[in-house]
């Protein structure tokens, strides 16, 4: 599907005291959590959204650090914008986001620098010859084993099942272990207290089952 552009969305990305570009972050390897009032433990999702899951779990865990990380900028405006509207509440001040492309992250984090990673509802890539772009895929796993502690662990969730099983043999064929794995996520009891995003809140409501799966190395 094709996105939206919407106008002045770069310049309202650059202005945005609660997000840096690619290039700025890459500078600041090593350092990325300068960009927080005080430095937590740090978790990422790659390809947000509009927000809401990443934005709900820094409410929730207030004592951890939240990068949200979306390469469009339209999109990445409106994540901005409902994180602003939800501080005329209260300041949301462990989260911040990233413009960026997901092939970057090794050059933005340092080593062993990320403490889990979040991967919802990604882009399935359906054609063969575009598997590569998957954010489950081999390449995408060596960034993962770069920038993830040792002891970290990456949670994925999906409504596709084509993708959710490419995923487990990618998994079967690697360095990373299997820690959950459920082709029915919402059924089963280790789904109280999930925080869903927008996507999972329209296809579970349209009675699809959400496949998740947790890995560590």
């Amino acid at each position: 599907m094709r996105l939206r552009h919407i106008k002045g969305c770069e310049d309202f990305i650059s202005d945005a005291k609660e997000c840096i570009r690619e290039d700025k972050a890459i500078e600041l390897k090593g350092k990325i959590q300068d960009i927080f009032k005080e430095k937590r433990p740090l978790q990422i999702e790659i390809g947000m959204g509009k927000g809401q899951f990443i934005r709900n779990m820094a409410i929730k865990n207030p004592d951890i650090n939240f990068i949200g990380i979306e390469k469009y900028e339209s999109v990445l405006m409106k994540a901005i914008q409902r994180k602003r509207n939800i501080e005329t509440e209260k300041e949301i001040d462990n989260l911040r986001f990233l413009c960026a492309d997901a092939r970057k992250l090794a050059e933005i984090f340092d080593v062993c620098e990320v403490d889990k990673i979040f991967l919802n509802f990604s882009d399935p890539w359906p054609k063969d010859r575009h598997a590569n772009r998957r954010l489950t895929s081999p390449d995408f796993l060596n960034i993962y084993d770069t920038i993830l502690k040792k002891d970290g662990v990456i949670e994925f969730k999906t409504d596709n099942r084509g993708l959710f099983e490419y995923s487990l043999e990618v998994i079967k064929d690697s360095k990373w272990k299997l820690n959950y794995c459920s082709f029915d996520f919402h059924s089963e009891k280790e789904s109280e207290g999930n925080i869903m995003t927008e996507y999972e809140e329209k296809f579970a409501g349209q009675g699809n089952k959400i496949c998740k799966m947790i890995i560590s190395r």
